[in-house]
């Protein structure tokens, strides 16, 4: 929670924001989606800021480029005057600069603790779910930008619509008053995710706030699913009463709903699939169609240029906090119309060139198409490939849905080893690496290895195989790949290299 003992973030201006101004802040790990948008909101409002980052990246250029300096060097020591530390959620309490704030008395916050607090004095609109948070914010934040309520974002993910300069980001700086619409004169928008690891969502100061889905995830910091929902319950309960302003839009099916709304005080309205939800969604998976409806009238309509009906949801979520935040039904139609995705979510990364191979030469030459994604979880898992097959449809050119996936962390691979072998039903081939492993004690470690996820998969008939390093795998799908198959490279981890390295190796080819 909050650090009573910080005076910076007790402080607060004259318009009821965070006293930052003229503040010399550091901060460790500047570099990811949220902490270097955060850096960029505080720089706006006045802080001094500078920064460390264990590697130099796009994110740490276009930071300096705008005046933070950024040290690559973690052991690098604190700056002489430095009046508060800010660490990002990666950052371990023995990190070196962690310690030598501390022995320095300079005041320490999370990057949530921080966040929060910079929520003070703005509309706050705050987006949690297991799945569907980085979408949703992106498809918010890209409507509101088409209706001119110019919000602030920051997404943990890079959403290229954000910026018109050609640069991947995950943020953008909006106007600090609502330019026009029913809200026109309020606090400014600042939209972000909600995240639950570690109950960081607890930290933050929402005016408006979506849960999209409650499942049992993080259960090495939960324990239990019903430790779960009442994380989601508190995030909640952190809305204001409806009288001021609150309002909580929660799925009417996945969401633990009656306990996570119990005792709520914020407006509440649920929106589904179901006709009982007070908001329905209608959509078509062929055409990608979504219809919005509010208590059986139709209120708007628009075409989704990527494919699912997860992310059918995640745009209805988006349009019904736009309509509530004074946007007009056209323009929340057209931009879910241009809205083209955020990176590593079921992103299209191309289409590679493969020649089938046969006894005497060559037989065939096409492509196989490539897509990167985040997905980690079982449900993530199979709404993925679900989609992706529903829109692809690879057999009917006679191809197949290969998946790379890696696991994200032991303890999430153990305690739901069983979903996870149900979730690939739809791939035909998935290799799967070493399980990434970033969090988990040594102990956690040795109770799971990828080979059980490989023999679950086995007995439930898919065609799985353990591979690693990634440049076996990459060597592997060279081999294995023939023209018309689909590849989905999955995996919150570095999984991703091996869809890049595939893309720029040779050829390869297939033996018929």
């Amino acid at each position: 929670m909050i650090n009573p003992g910080c005076q910076y973030v007790r402080d607060l201006d004259a318009t009821g924001c965070w006293d930052i101004a003229g503040k010399r802040l550091f901060l460790i790990g500047i570099g990811g989606c949220g902490l270097s948008g955060l850096a960029q909101v505080l720089l706006q409002r006045g802080a001094i800021i500078n920064g460390s980052d264990q590697s130099v990246t796009a994110l740490t250029r276009a930071l300096q480029a705008r005046g933070i300096s950024v040290v690559s060097d973690l052991n690098d020591p604190l700056p002489d005057e430095c009046d508060l530390v800010i660490t990002s959620a990666a950052i371990r309490p023995d990190h070196p600069q962690v310690i030598a704030a501390a022995e320095r008395g300079v005041p320490t916050l999370t990057y949530a603790e921080a966040l929060g607090r910079s929520m003070l004095g703005r509309t706050g609109v705050a987006v949690a779910g297991t799945h569907g948070k980085s979408t949703t914010v992106g498809m918010l934040a890209v409507t509101l930008i088409s209706a001119g309520l110019d919000p602030t974002v920051i997404v943990g993910a890079t959403c290229p619509q954000l910026d018109d300069s050609g640069e991947h980001v995950g943020f953008r700086l909006g106007a600090d008053a609502i330019p026009r619409g029913e809200k026109q004169g309020d606090p400014g928008l600042l939209l972000c995710e909600a995240c639950e690891f570690n109950r960081s969502f607890h930290n933050l100061a929402p005016r408006i706030g979506a849960i999209t889905s409650v499942e049992a995830d993080h259960l090495d910091i939960y324990g239990s699913l019903d430790a779960v929902v009442q994380a989601f319950n508190d995030f909640a309960r952190l809305i204001p009463p409806a009288d001021e302003g609150g309002r909580l839009l929660i799925a009417h099916e996945g969401a633990m709903r009656s306990q996570v709304t119990a005792g709520v005080k914020a407006q509440v309205e649920t929106i589904g699939l179901s006709p009982e939800a007070d908001w329905q969604v209608v959509f078509d998976p062929g055409k990608r169609n979504v219809l919005l409806r509010h208590q059986r009238e139709d209120v708007a309509r628009w075409t989704l240029a990527i494919p699912g009906e997860h992310n059918a949801m995640n745009s209805a979520f988006a349009a019904v906090l736009s309509l509530r935040l004074g946007a007009d039904p056209v323009s929340v139609a057209r931009g879910l119309s241009a809205f083209r995705g955020v990176d590593r979510r079921m992103q299209l990364l191309g289409e590679k060139e493969i020649a089938r191979w046969q006894a005497g030469g060559v037989t065939e030459v096409g492509t196989v198409r490539v897509y990167d994604d985040y997905g980690h979880h079982p449900t993530e898992v199979d709404a993925t490939l679900r989609a992706l097959r529903e829109f692809e449809r690879p057999e009917l050119r006679g191809g197949r849905l290969i998946c790379v996936f890696q696991p994200h962390q032991h303890s999430r691979t153990r305690f739901l080893l069983d979903e996870f072998a149900q979730a690939f039903r739809h791939a035909d081939v998935v290799i799967v690496p070493h399980i990434y492993f970033v969090r988990d004690s040594e102990v956690e470690k040795s109770r799971v290895s990828a080979t059980d996820l490989v023999d679950r998969l086995r007995e439930r008939n898919v065609l799985a195989m353990h591979l690693y390093p990634f440049e076996a795998i990459v060597e592997q799908l060279q081999n294995l790949c023939r023209p018309d198959d689909l590849l989905v490279v999955m995996g919150a981890g570095p999984v991703w290299k091996v869809a890049h390295e595939f893309m720029n190796a040779g050829n390869g080819g297939a033996e018929a």
